[in-house]
Parts: structure tokens; C-alpha cells; sequence
């Protein structure tokens, strides 16, 4: 296949590109560095540097490609309500053009990767896509924005549309911003410093971390399944992990025991949510083969900033 990952320099992007360039695909990635690093792709992707609102740059990359992989997007959800502008501008309008850029290259699939953030806070567990969208933060409200363009642009133009909703992705290679960092990095990055790590609130608060080859072969699978134009689909692990049971199994692969603060504040997040995979599971043959142990030995063995 010949295909375009937009975000391709990314966490989640590099893995998908690399995996695809191993197996004999042509890989183009389309990444503007502001979160990206193109030190993490395989030196057989091709990459242009460049932004997805540039729609003449877009037609010149999409010459001859069969599907795009859309991962392009600001990220933060802390940084997107500072910043909800940006966020309206590179998550909606990115999506637009594209959209739009796709529909005049004539390319016959887009896998959207929106967030289970979309969801908000959710009274029923797991969580299906038949759940009402409830997103409570610019970041959220972005993603949701997103999909409905992709669906109404590709139904409009007979653009085979597939969105997988991607729950906490985590696994080597995961980014360590200075502010608003991804919690299970954070937390090893505590764990194994020595400091002293705070739980807020109760620390009950429940997530759905799932690994990351396992949503690379959800991707993957996404861009040649039969009988998914148009199909939304939940992408995790399945199980729910409270913040106490996480830092709990941090301890154990770890060996380090760290002293445990605990704020009266609120994690500013959901209470719980974690995913209902069956759809995946049908459509796709998704089955999620990493445990949450397994994933964090992966992490302390393979990632450069945790090996020691």
C-alpha cells in the first residue's frame, strides 16, 4: 500500500510508520516537528515537514496514496484550555483541509484517530460507541468536531471514512513534556527518581490505559477491513485501572516503593471510563494482547529515558 500518516513523527505516528515501512508499505509523513521528532522514524519513511491546513502541499503528497492515516493534532488537555484557539485551529481546521485536500486527490480511505475523551464523563461502564458524547474540555470538543467532519465530508464525497476512538495510549517512546506530561511516563518518571508522588484525590479515578502495538494493530487493520466506511470504534485495552491499582503495579515491575502523597485536590478528569471493545474486536479481529504489566516491563526495558 501507499499511504500518508499526518502527525507521522509523533508517539503514535512513528510506531504506525515504522511498523508499515518494515513490512514492505510506502510511507509518507507529513509532521510540522511542534510535538514530533523525526529521529523516531525509519530512515525508508518519507517525510515532509509541513502543517495539514497546507492544502497545495497536501495534494502533492497525496499523489497516488490509498490511505491517510489522520493522527495530526494538538494533544494536551490541561494545554487546551488555555489555549482552545489553537486547538479549534489545528484539530477542526487541520481536519477540514485535509478533508478537503483528499476529496480532490481522489483517495479512496482516511482513518481518523480521534480520543475516548470525546465521551466525558459516562454513567455506564465499559463505555460503547453508542454512549452520547459529552466532552468537556476544548481538546475533547475538538476531537468530536473532528469526527463529524470527517464522516459528513466522506459520506458527501465517497470517501470511505473509518474513526477509531484511542483510549490512554502508552509505551516506549512516550513523549515527557515539562507541563501537562501523560501520567503513566510521569508517574515512572517519579517512581524511579526517587521523589515523592502525588495521588489526587481519591486516586480512584479510573482509566483505560492500552499499549501502544497494541493500537498500531488497530490502525493497521483499519485501513483494508471490508464493511467499516463510516464505522466508529472504541480502541483500549478493556480494562479499567484505578490511579491507587496503576501506581500499585508500578511498584511491582519496578521495584521501587515510593513515598505516596495524596492531594485533596481533584484530578480536574472523569471519574471512570474505560472501553467497550467489542465493536473492534467484530470489525477488526482488535484484540488487545499487551497487559498493563507487561506494557510498563516494555516501557522500563525498551525506552531510553526509564533503562537503567
Amino acid at each position: 500500500m501507499h499511504v500518508l500518516i499526518t502527525g507521522g513523527a509523533g508517539f503514535l505516528g512513528a510506531a504506525l510508520a515504522n511498523r508499515l515501512v518494515g513490512q514492505g508499505h510506502h510511507v509518507r509523513v507529513l509532521d510540522d516537528l511542534s510535538a514530533g521528532d523525526r529521529d523516531r522514524l525509519d530512515r525508508r519513511v518519507a517525510f515532509t515537514r509541513g502543517d495539514t491546513r497546507d492544502i497545495p502541499k497536501l495534494w502533492t503528497l497525496l499523489r497516488g496514496v490509498d490511505c491517510v492515516y489522520h493522527l495530526a493534532a494538538r494533544v494536551s488537555v490541561p494545554e487546551s484550555v488555555l489555549y482552545p484557539v489553537e486547538y479549534n485551529a489545528v484539530n477542526v481546521g487541520g481536519t477540514v483541509a485535509l478533508m478537503t485536500a483528499v476529496r480532490d486527490a481522489q483517495v479512496k480511505r482516511v482513518v481518523f484517530a480521534s480520543s475516548g475523551a470525546a465521551y466525558g464523563e459516562q454513567g455506564a461502564q465499559p463505555v460503547s460507541e453508542a454512549a452520547p458524547l459529552r466532552p468537556a474540555t476544548p481538546y475533547a470538543v475538538s476531537k468530536m468536531a473532528a469526527e463529524h467532519y470527517t464522516l459528513a465530508i466522506g459520506a458527501l464525497w465517497g470517501i470511505e471514512t473509518v474513526i477509531l476512538r484511542v483510549f490512554n495510549a502508552y509505551g516506549p517512546g512516550q513523549p515527557l513534556p515539562p507541563a501537562h506530561a501523560p501520567v503513566i511516563p510521569q508517574l515512572l518518571k517519579q517512581v524511579l527518581g526517587g521523589g515523592s508522588l502525588v495521588i489526587y484525590g481519591s486516586g480512584e479515578q479510573t482509566r483505560d490505559f492500552v499499549y501502544l502495538a497494541d493500537v498500531v494493530d488497530a490502525l493497521q487493520a483499519a485501513a483494508t477491513a471490508a464493511g467499516v466506511d463510516r464505522t466508529v470504534m472504541n480502541v483500549g485495552s478493556g480494562s479499567e485501572v484505578s490511579i491507587n491499582e496503576l501506581v500499585r503495579v508500578i511498584e511491582e515491575v519496578s521495584g521501587r516503593a515510593p513515598h505516596i502523597l495524596h492531594s485533596s485536590a481533584e484530578s480536574g478528569g472523569v471519574s471512570r471510563l474505560v472501553a467497550d471493545v467489542r465493536l473492534a474486536r467484530e470489525k477488526l479481529g482488535f484484540r488487545p494482547r499487551v497487559s498493563l504489566e507487561e506494557g510498563l516491563r516494555r516501557v522500563l526495558m525498551e525506552d531510553p529515558q526509564f533503562v537503567r
